[in-house]
């Protein structure tokens, strides 16, 4: 299970390191705080929710892929369905639709929209390699070859971080494109060494299978991804609605500014838990798999919250926030201030994937959309009624209303699980 879960766990984590890297680098060009807002409000959310559907094509992968026939039938699918996603990212980016999606819908201030326009302009790449490489992914991570996840995943930070020094270095590009130049450039590295990885092994091991004992027709093949794909789409269209939400309610710059900060420490530490949905999707099945991951949910969910407790209780998160993010005193005190709001969001996040995974597992891939959509309603409605209260600042209120949100959302899927009998207590 460490040998499954640790290079997966690697990858996740340099993954995460993409967005406060993204920001320290925005961070020391000029206008650091509106670039930070644009990237924060316009681009990474409005990006996020376009690829929300290629993102459980890991899954589906790793779940299905096991011969020629669907292999082929599954590929067909990640191509068309990136090509699509990249039109409709085309259309929002390149024409009046951006203004209607980040004005008239999420009701961004004007400097915050224009800023942002060029960003999602140069992130156009970004759903196709995402797609393309997660794809692939699930095949190295169905034959159990975990290593070459991680290194694609390092390949890509040190493609973001070559294209920031870069800018950096030259200091009049736009702390917008800079930023969102070098995650292009992330994303497309690593989907060429994730594709050069897996050649041989599809060669071997998936196209010398004719066909599985049951073959992956299209009916069942959408069957099981429909929902999953609807998974990722309600959790990240909280991205704008969050976005949406802090440009309502009070410290709106401050907080719009210190998102990508806090957003990419918070996601930093749920990496891990992230990382372990695949890992209960591949050893669920297998004797004694249940218990074993069973304990490794509880000891790996208490040392991921105790490590955000130790950074929001102590000045290491000061130093995380001024020193590495390169976040102004003003800025780098307030996304401090807030961060103990998210305390429980990794451990929370363990258990999710444990249950997801014994789910997934189980053929019951509506229950985990089910849970998202419930996720979502919540956390609308605390949104919601945080900007009529208009009590706390809009980092503080988010943080705390999506912290709710995914602790009733944990509790629905362990009930779910529990309920389906999945041979849970294994």
């Amino acid at each position: 299970m460490a040998r499954l879960w640790l290079p997966l766990a690697a990858s996740w984590a340099f993954m995460a390191l993409e967005l406060p890297l993204v920001a320290a680098i925005v961070a020391r060009l000029p206008e650091a705080p509106l670039h930070l807002a644009a990237y924060g409000a316009a681009v990474f959310p409005v990006a996020l929710v376009i690829e929300a559907p290629v993102i459980m094509l890991l899954a589906a992968s790793t779940a299905l892929v096991g011969d020629r026939e669907a292999y082929r039938r599954v590929r067909a699918f990640m191509h068309a369905l990136c090509a699509g996603l990249t039109l409709l990212h085309i259309a929002v980016a390149f024409t009046p639709l951006y203004d209607v999606v980040t004005g008239s819908w999420m009701g961004l201030a004007d400097d915050v929209r224009e800023t942002g326009r060029a960003g999602l302009q140069w992130l156009t790449p970004w759903t196709y390699a995402i797609g393309f490489r997660r794809f692939y992914q699930g095949i190295l991570i169905r034959c159990e070859r975990t290593r070459p996840v991680s290194i694609g995943t390092a390949l890509r930070l040190a493609a973001n971080a070559t294209v920031g020094v870069i800018g950096i270095a030259i200091g009049t590009i736009p702390g917008i494109v800079v930023g969102a130049a070098a995650v292009s450039a992330g994303v497309l590295a690593e989907a060429l060494f994730i594709g050069l990885c897996s050649r041989p092994l599809v060669r071997e091991r998936v196209l010398s299978i004719p066909r599985g004992e049951e073959a992956l027709s299209w009916p069942r093949f959408l069957h099981f991804y429909i929902p999953l794909a609807l998974t990722p789409l309600l959790t990240l269209l909280l991205q704008p609605l969050g976005a949406a939400a802090m440009s309502r309610m009070p410290a709106r710059d401050l907080s719009l500014a210190a998102w990508p900060g806090v957003h990419g420490l918070l996601f930093l530490l749920r990496s891990g838990g992230f990382a372990f949905n695949e890992v209960v999707v591949t050893l669920w099945k297998r004797p004694g798999g249940p218990a074993a991951l069973r304990r490794f949910a509880l000891l790996f969910a208490l040392a991921s919250s105790a490590i955000l407790a130790l950074l929001a209780l102590s000045p290491l998160g000061g130093v995380w926030y001024a020193t590495l993010a390169g976040l102004s005193p003003e800025l780098a005190a307030f996304s401090h201030a807030a961060i103990l709001l998210g305390l429980a969001m990794p451990a929370l996040q363990v258990y999710q994937s444990l249950y997801q995974g014994a789910l997934v597992s189980s053929g019951r891939s509506k229950t985990i959309t089910a849970s998202h959509a419930l996720y979502l309603l919540l956390s609308i409605a605390g949104l919601a009624l945080s900007v009529q209260l208009a009590r706390w600042t809009g980092i503080q209120a988010t943080l705390a209303v999506l912290s709710l949100a995914l602790l009733f959302q944990t509790l629905f899927l362990r009930n779910r699980t529990y309920g389906a009998r999945a041979n849970f207590s294994g």
